[in-house]
C-alpha cells in the first residue's frame, strides 16, 4: 500500500513538474547558454542550483513560512530579480562575440551565468517571481496535500518533481551540447545573442509588472 501511495506520489510530481519544465523562461535559456560551453552536463548542474532553492522551499512550507509571505515580497522579487536577469543578459550579449570568436568551449572574461550552472539555476529561480508564486500557492498545496498522507509522501512528490526537471533540462542541454560541434562560430554567437536578449526581455517584464503581482492566497 505505500508503495503504491509513493509510487502515485512520484507520478503526480513527474507530471506537474513537466508541466511547469516545458514552459519557456530564464532558466531554459540559461541551461542553453551553459551547455553551448560545458556540455550536457550543464543541464543537470542548473538543475541543481534550482533544486537547493526548491528545497529550502519546500521545508518552509511544511514549516508553515509560506503563509507569511505576501505580494510585496513577490513585488521586491520582481523588481530586483528583474533587474539581475537584465544584467546577466546584457553580460551575455556583450561577450557573445568573444565566446564564438574563442571557441565552443573556451571560457569568458565576463561575470555571466555561463560561468557557473548551478548558480545559474539559482539565479534565474530566485529571481523570477512566477516561481515563487507557484510555490506559495499551488506547490505549497500540493506538497501539503501530499505530506497528510506522511512524510515519506511529500518527499516522493518532491523527487517525482525533480526527475521531471532533470530529465528536460539535461535533453535539453545534450542536444545543444551534441549540436554545437555543427554549429558555425556565426551561429554559436546568434545563440547567445538569442539567450542574452531573452533573459533581458525577461527581466524587463518582471521590473515593469512589480508594481501588480499576481495575488497570493
Amino acid at each position: 500500500m505505500l508503495a503504491l501511495e509513493i509510487s502515485k506520489a512520484i507520478l503526480l510530481g513527474f507530471t506537474v513538474g513537466l508541466t511547469g519544465a516545458l514552459v519557456p523562461g530564464p532558466m531554459l535559456f540559461a541551461t542553453i547558454e551553459t551547455s553551448l560551453k560545458k556540455g550536457w552536463v550543464a543541464g543537470p548542474e542548473v538543475v541543481l542550483g534550482h533544486m537547493l532553492i526548491e528545497l529550502v522551499l519546500c521545508v518552509l512550507i511544511l514549516f508553515g513560512a509560506a503563509s507569511f509571505v505576501g505580494s510585496g515580497t513577490i513585488s521586491a522579487v520582481s523588481l530586483f530579480g528583474g533587474l539581475a536577469l537584465v544584467g546577466f543578459g546584457l553580460l551575455t550579449v556583450k561577450d557573445a562575440k568573444a565566446v564564438s570568436s574563442a571557441g565552443m568551449a573556451s571560457g569568458t572574461s565576463g561575470m555571466n551565468l555561463a560561468s557557473s550552472p548551478p548558480a545559474a539555476g539559482l539565479i534565474t529561480s530566485a529571481s523570477n517571481p512566477y516561481f515563487w508564486i507557484w510555490w506559495l500557492t499551488a506547490g505549497s498545496a500540493l506538497v501539503l496535500q501530499e505530506y497528510q498522507l506522511g512524510i515519506v509522501i511529500a518527499v516522493a512528490y518532491v523527487i517525482g518533481h525533480w526527475m521531471a526537471d532533470l530529465g528536460w533540462f539535461t535533453a535539453v542541454s545534450a542536444s545543444f551540447s551534441r549540436g554545437k560541434t555543427l554549429l558555425s562560430r556565426k551561429a554559436h554567437e546568434n545563440i547567445l545573442y538569442a539567450c542574452g536578449i531573452f533573459l533581458v526581455i525577461f527581466g524587463l517584464y518582471f521590473m515593469l509588472n512589480y508594481n501588480n503581482p499576481v495575488q497570493i492566497a
